[in-house]
């Protein structure tokens, strides 16, 4: 018995679908948080090893590339 079923059983047709609805929106939020999480990751990671080795050229090159990927009109959507 899948959960839809059971969920059916004991609240009211519309509870369950709007319910549904409501945790699917949810869940598609935390992959994007998590997308993002991921990528911020990537680059505290490639922005360490330039500063560890003194590359200061490199650290400035991988923050502007950073900080262009936030702006609202860089066409980034958040999906890889």
């Amino acid at each position: 018995m899948g959960v839809k079923s059971a969920a059916r059983r004991l609240l009211p047709r519309g509870d369950v679908d709007a319910r549904i609805a409501r945790l699917e929106g949810e869940v598609q939020e935390c992959r994007q948080l998590q997308l993002r999480l991921a990528e911020l990751y990537d680059v505290v990671t490639e922005l360490l090893i330039p500063i560890a080795d003194r590359d200061e050229e490199k650290a400035r090159e991988l923050l502007a590339r950073y900080r262009a990927g936030l702006s609202p009109d860089s066409g980034s959507s958040g999906d890889a």
